[in-house]
């Protein structure tokens, strides 16, 4: 195989807030051409939880996107802190969002949102034995609902399009195709 990898020349920072950074590179392709002005997002990178309570519901939440400027129905997720594990994240994510804790969590996937122009990945796992063990705790920013369904009402809302977050349904396929109930 080929060295397909490009070479990062310059990098200069046009927005550095918590959420989002903007980036612009100039790199040296393969073949020696040049690439000036090309443009890339960083963002901390994010966990998703394919979550089941101890009944074997999945939890699933619904809350306003406004990059979309929609409500979204979601599995619960967010982003990782500085310093935090993917698993510390996705345990401490699915507390406050929803306030259960869960038995076991298995990593199911890595995946990126889009690396042409995005630098970060989110991970996503599956969580079992939710049970309710306190209030949300959401920031100030978030309004979410939390509610339950079955396995066959999740995939239903997949194959409706009911689901619309392309990430949150990789999750759910992968989730699935590890159980055994795609």
């Amino acid at each position: 195989m080929s060295n397909l990898n490009w070479e990062k020349l310059s990098s200069k920072y046009l927005v550095k807030e918590q959420w989002a950074t903007l980036r612009v590179d100039t790199c040296r392709m393969p073949d020696g051409k040049i690439v000036d002005d090309y443009y890339v997002l960083e963002y901390p990178d994010w966990v998703n939880a394919v979550a089941f309570t101890e009944d074997g519901e999945v939890l699933l939440i619904r809350q306003y996107r406004h990059g979309a400027e929609k409500v979204f129905t979601e599995i619960p997720g967010g982003c990782i802190d500085p310093g935090e594990t993917p698993e510390e994240a996705v345990v401490r994510e699915l507390l406050e969002e929803t306030g259960y804790a869960f038995d076991t969590l298995e990593p199911i996937c890595t995946v990126y949102a889009n690396p042409s122009t995005s630098s970060n990945r989110t991970h996503s796992f599956i969580l079992t034995g939710g049970k309710k063990v306190q209030e949300q705790d959401l920031d100030g920013k978030e309004e979410i609902e939390v509610f339950t369904v079955s396995v066959a009402e999740l995939k239903e809302l997949v194959l409706q399009n009911k689901i619309e977050q392309a990430l949150h349904i990789s999750s759910i396929f992968f989730a699935l195709a590890k159980l055994g109930k795609l």
